[in-house]
């Protein structure tokens, strides 16, 4: 089993990845959060991944951190749950959203992903109910990714956006507009 990777990223697109490792290439799918928070093409990398077995495939699952990686084992605990379609809920929702989803019990949230019919919304609401302490620990990763979304947007690096919304977290807390304030002024120092 691959339980981690570093190496330089290769490429990304929406929904995958290609990871050199020493001369070999790894493919692996990400959800569009984690896709949205890489480095450049050919900046290095580490990504937390989880195998998946299948009877005639092989497939990697790729997260820069560990809390969207636990996000993922806990959708696949679902019935009826593969890693495609948690991959494809972890794309459409952030994990903060999810979480309130499961609160308020939203079936209309999740009926949103595409492929998810009100059937399985019900059962994941139903399932996760218990478990939505788990989900609202990502919600510090929605703020992130949504900052660095904003400095990309405004024209800089994704690995300088990154690097300087990682460092201003400690002092912005929760707020959006706080956390962009302060990696403006840390790209612009």
């Amino acid at each position: 089993m691959i339980g981690f990777l570093r190496g330089i990223l290769q490429s990304s697109d929406p929904g995958q990845v290609l990871i050199d490792v020493n001369g070999v290439g790894y493919q692996a799918r990400v959800s569009f959060n984690t896709y949205s928070r890489l480095p450049d093409t050919g900046c290095e990398v580490s990504l937390h991944v989880l195998t998946s077995m299948r009877e005639n495939a092989l497939e990697l699952f790729a997260f820069l951190d560990e809390s969207e990686k636990e996000l993922f084992t806990t959708l696949r605990s679902v019935s009826g749950i593969g890693p495609r379609m948690a991959l494809a809920v972890l794309s459409a929702i952030q994990p903060g959203e999810l979480a309130r989803a499961v609160l308020e019990q939203n079936v209309a949230t999740l009926v949103a992903v595409p492929g998810v019919g009100r059937k399985t919304a019900e059962r994941l609401l139903v399932e996760l109910k218990g478990k939505v302490e788990q989900l609202s620990a990502g919600h510090h990763s929605d703020v992130d990714a949504d900052a660095v979304a904003a400095l990309l947007a405004l024209g800089y690096r994704r690995q300088p956006a990154g690097d300087a919304v990682r460092a201003s977290r400690p002092d912005a807390g929760d707020d959006l507009q706080g956390l962009i304030r302060m990696s403006l002024k840390r790209l612009s120092a």
